[in-house]
């Protein structure tokens, strides 16, 4: 590869190209997916995105500069798997955005049959500020469970239950309403690991009935219709920024480990 000021890690050209988030594409980078004018990347390598020949799973990338960015947030239904395409046929986020003019990814997940709020964009920083674990960015869910939940399993999932061998991070819960055989709670989580809260709920002895994802950091879901999406305004964006650099100050000052991330 040739010199130049233009080199960037290859992560972000796979990610910028909107190809797959940044942690995905780090995977694979080190699956050995991902070639550089015709041997094999490795993780932590720079490229020149107008030069150098990168190859991902059998396909050119081709970054075109000044390319539009686009921040959509998405109303996922139930029955949607968060991802681009599917062997399977199973029906896919993809098929709700594909009128946008770009190569789109879906920023972190959902599972098929949880419903709600859905970040897609080609931006890669914009990805990995909301979905990076060093950020903590909160994510607010509706969740029915089944029986009523009791005052011992509120404490336990508050303070965190342990889950594929460890331990969840503390949640913040309200109670919206409770009846005889089911509760409806709000849950704030800061982490997001694989279907953590029906794991959370399974831990102590409660059944997921529906899960809605309503916010994202500073952002709402608000009315709008299952299936639909539209494009963040302007002050969202400037909201999620002010709301990365307030939780980056906070974990700073506690002591966390926080990976440098760009505002958008």
């Amino acid at each position: 590869m040739e010199n130049g000021e233009n080199k960037v890690r290859i992560q972000k050209i796979i990610a910028d190209a909107g190809i797959a988030s940044r942690r995905k594409a780090e995977e694979l980078i080190s699956s050995g997916a991902v070639t550089v004018n015709g041997r094999k990347a490795k993780l932590g390598e720079k490229a020149d995105p107008y030069k150098d020949k990168l190859i991902v799973a059998g396909r050119e990338i081709t970054i075109r500069k000044n390319t539009k960015k686009y921040y959509i947030l998405l109303h996922k239904p139930r029955g949607f798997i968060t991802t681009m395409n599917d062997e399977g046929g199973r029906k896919c986020v993809a098929e709700l955005v594909d009128e946008i003019p770009a190569r789109l990814f879906p920023v972190g997940r959902l599972d098929r049959e949880s419903e709600g709020m859905l970040f897609m964009t080609n931006d890669g920083n914009f990805a990995n500020m909301i979905s990076h674990p060093s950020t903590h960015f909160a994510k607010t869910y509706r969740v029915t469970v089944h029986p009523r939940i009791t005052d011992d399993q509120l404490t336990k999932l508050t303070t965190g239950v342990i889950i594929d061998g460890r331990k969840s991070m503390p949640a913040s819960i309200r109670v919206i309403s409770s009846e005889q055989e089911r509760t409806v709670l709000e849950i704030v989580l800061e982490e997001g690991r694989n279907r953590q809260i029906r794991k959370m709920c399974e831990a102590v002895g409660l059944e997921v009935a529906r899960l809605k994802r309503t916010a994202i950091g500073p952002v709402k879901l608000g009315m709008l219709q299952p299936g639909k999406w539209r494009e963040l305004k302007p002050d969202e964006l400037r909201s999620i920024n002010a709301y990365q650099k307030k939780l980056r100050a906070r974990n700073e000052a506690n002591g966390q480990k926080v990976n440098k991330i760009s505002k958008i």
